[in-house]
């Protein structure tokens, strides 16, 4: 897909933000037509400031936004930093950190001070509160005072409820804010979601263990009754707390007053969409307007909920290639050496694949291809869900002399008599296309070992 083991997601407003944590990059798309919007981030692993892809970000999380929807603050985890995002002319700056890893941690200003490992960011009230899952804190950043310092956590990793300084966390990768001042958040190593209660200085247990760090599993129940299995995401919606507990590959929801936790959604890894969908170890959600949108990390897909009625499908995410630079692939490529000749009009791509025996091209996941040069284009949007092999993909070939031409193809097939089985195939191909008097067709064979 376009999109490589997405981390984290946020939407606000209509508006649709994603950690492409595995890209190292921050990509805004359109809800309903999935398209790319923009691009921060050069695709390569750096700690540089820029506007678009001319910044660069190690392995970034965690997303939220100001009041006046003007700034966007990204936890950029692998570069112990928080960024910030100027939403109007694509500026990427340092709020907080200097891309060392900090420890002890230490309260400081924003230039100087050093974090750990950042996993998630909420804004609210002009501070921006993170998950420094390394130091098992969540910290507390104030721009206008220009101070960065731990608020929650004695940064000794355990269980231990009670006074912010003297409580102990363990790894916190995602945090939501309450209306009324709670900061929930996922306890990960502790398989826990925890409370912080910020009018009180105390955090409390909500479900899942609380004596050891080894109190983990995949249980329905109340307090510390419940097990879940390294919970990452958390997000608030209609009264309702809904959780990503990642290694269980399930969606949860917690009636945060009964202090109970229900399964939902999700099984065993896989994917699929409808009423009884399947993800991959869900990392991060956002609730919109009714919709809950998941950071399905391993499927390296965002998708989409109806809270009401359960009903996932998947986004498909395109045009991401166009805004962002070529050093953002890092697949394999075949290169046709020469020159191919094409008769100009209507063409056909002919994806000669072979998969390996007993697979057959997922029917639900957004398999795709994607074309990028003057004399090739696609005729369609180029999904290739549930496509049979061998694919003939509809172009046009332009008659404007000798052009460079990219076509990168994304295939996710899965086991026939096992859905959960999925892997997914990149490949890129670089040739040089002639327009002339060429055959319509161009067949692009690959075979996939078992």
């Amino acid at each position: 897909t376009a999109l490589r083991y997405p981390g984290k997601v946020l939407a606000v407003d209509d508006r649709l933000f994603v950690a492409d944590t595995g890209h190292h990059r921050v990509v805004e798309v359109d809800p309903d037509s999935g398209s790319a919007v923009a691009v921060w981030g050069s695709g390569s692993r750096g700690f540089t400031d820029g506007i678009g892809v001319a910044a660069s970000f190690d392995q970034p999380h965690g997303l939220t936004i100001d009041d006046a929807r003007t700034t966007l603050y990204v936890a950029d985890t692998g570069n112990h930093a928080i960024r910030t995002v100027d939403l109007a002319t694509g500026e990427v700056r340092t709020l907080a950190g200097t891309g060392e890893l900090g420890w002890p941690p230490s309260p400081g200003t924003l230039d100087t001070v050093v974090l750990n490992s950042p996993w998630d960011v909420e804004y609210r009230d002009g501070i921006i509160y993170v998950a420094n899952a390394g130091s098992h804190q969540i910290w507390a950043i104030d721009p206008d005072l220009d101070v960065a310092a731990p608020l929650i956590g004695s940064a000794r990793e355990g269980t231990a409820n009670g006074e912010f300084a003297t409580a102990e966390l363990a790894q916190p990768s995602g945090i939501e804010i309450s209306e009324t001042g709670e900061l929930f958040f996922a306890d990960a190593e502790s398989s826990s979601i925890r409370v912080a209660l910020l009018d009180g200085s105390v955090t409390e247990l909500v479900v899942g263990g609380d004596a050891t760090l080894f109190e983990f599993g995949d249980v329905d129940g109340t307090g510390n009754e419940a097990r879940l299995q390294h919970p990452l995401g958390v997000a608030l919606g209609d009264g309702v707390l809904y959780i990503a507990d990642t290694y269980n590959s399930k969606i949860k929801r917690v009636d945060t007053e009964a202090g109970s936790v229900t399964s939902w959604l999700g099984g065993d890894p896989g994917w699929a969409d409808g009423a009884d969908p399947r993800f991959n170890e869900p990392g991060g959600l956002s609730y919109s307007d009714g919709i809950l949108w998941v950071a399905d990390t391993n499927n390296h897909a965002i998708r989409r909920i109806d809270a009401t009625t359960g009903f996932t499908s998947t986004l498909v995410v395109t045009g991401v290639d166009a805004l962002a630079t070529t050093e953002s692939y890092d697949g394999p490529v075949t290169r046709i050496e020469g020159r191919t000749t094409l008769a100009p009009g209507d063409g056909t791509l002919v994806l000669a694949y072979e998969l390996p025996s007993g697979f057959k091209v997922n029917p639900d996941a957004p398999s795709s291809i994607s074309v990028d040069g003057v004399a090739l284009s696609l005729v369609g949007d180029g999904d290739l869900t549930g496509v049979a092999l061998p694919a003939r993909v509809p172009v046009t070939v332009v008659d404007d002399g000798t052009s460079p031409v990219t076509i990168d193809v994304n295939l996710i097939y899965c086991a026939e008599n096992a859905e959960s089985l999925c892997f997914i195939d990149r490949m890129r191909w670089e040739l040089t296309v002639e327009v002339g008097n060429g055959s319509s067709e161009l067949t692009l064979g690959r075979r996939i070992d078992g």
